[in-house]
């Protein structure tokens, strides 16, 4: 899942640029969602704080409440992997960004020719993403591309014949069968039951009495087979 935040206080500009991330994302097939706001306030800096998967903020350098530039700031001291687009009418605060030591993906000028150098840029923000390691795989005409890191567990779905991943910020029911997972996954994840699979790295505690895992989000699973030798588990604590 791509998170596009989108900030721009004119209407207009605004729909344009969603118009280019839905333009763009129709022809990749890849899951996004697109939030938009007028102004960097207390709403907005609510997504910024939200744990979500990937983020790709679009944004405006002058709004009512903040600049673009500290929000960029704010953002950079919490996140930094998410990319910065910024677009702009200001031309000439281009050197202010880059003398605030921001790492941001691309500074655009609204008056030249916008629409293709935000799909450009978008572009590369997806590429880099894909460059991470990912769970990678198409489900019903959907193509995911889901962090290892963000993944916690996969489990069969006990009302169908498919599996739901449960990540850091969502869960996704799709059609595979785990047999399909385990076989794309890396060491850093084991079958701990013959319907579920965990990510060993994000086990924060294992309760062997109960064989109950806790994960570093909180988030509890005993779906841990007696069978299973849980000191395997405790070794990736």
């Amino acid at each position: 899942m791509i998170n596009f935040i989108i900030c721009d206080d004119n209407l207009e500009m605004r729909d344009n640029i969603l118009d280019v991330v839905a333009t763009f994302m129709m022809a990749k097939e890849i899951e996004y969602k697109t939030h938009l706001y007028s102004d960097y306030d207390d709403e907005f800096m609510k997504i910024v704080n939200q744990k979500l998967s990937f983020k790709i903020y679009i944004l405006d350098i002058e709004a009512p409440t903040r600049t673009g530039i500290d929000v960029a700031r704010i953002i950079r001291h919490k996140d930094e992997d998410s990319a910065i687009i910024f677009i702009t009418g200001h031309e000439e605060l281009g050197p202010r960004l880059l003398s605030k030591d921001i790492t941001f993906l691309a500074f655009i000028n609204k008056f030249d020719d916008y629409k293709n150098r935000l799909q450009y840029n978008i572009g590369k923000a997806i590429s880099a993403l894909e460059k991470r390691k990912c769970l990678r795989f198409e489900d019903s005409s959907t193509l995911y591309a889901l962090p290892y890191h963000d993944i916690l567990y996969i489990e069969k779905d006990s009302l169908g014949r498919g599996t739901i991943i449960v990540t850091e910020f969502n869960e996704f029911k799709v059609h595979k069968p785990l047999s399909f997972f385990r076989a794309k996954l890396d060491d850093s994840f084991v079958q701990t039951h013959r319907a579920c699979i965990m990510n060993k790295e994000r086990i924060m505690s294992v309760n062997k009495k109960e064989h109950l895992v806790t994960f570093d989000n909180g988030m509890k699973s005993d779906l841990v087979s007696t069978r299973f030798k849980i000191e395997e588990l405790i070794r990736g604590v």
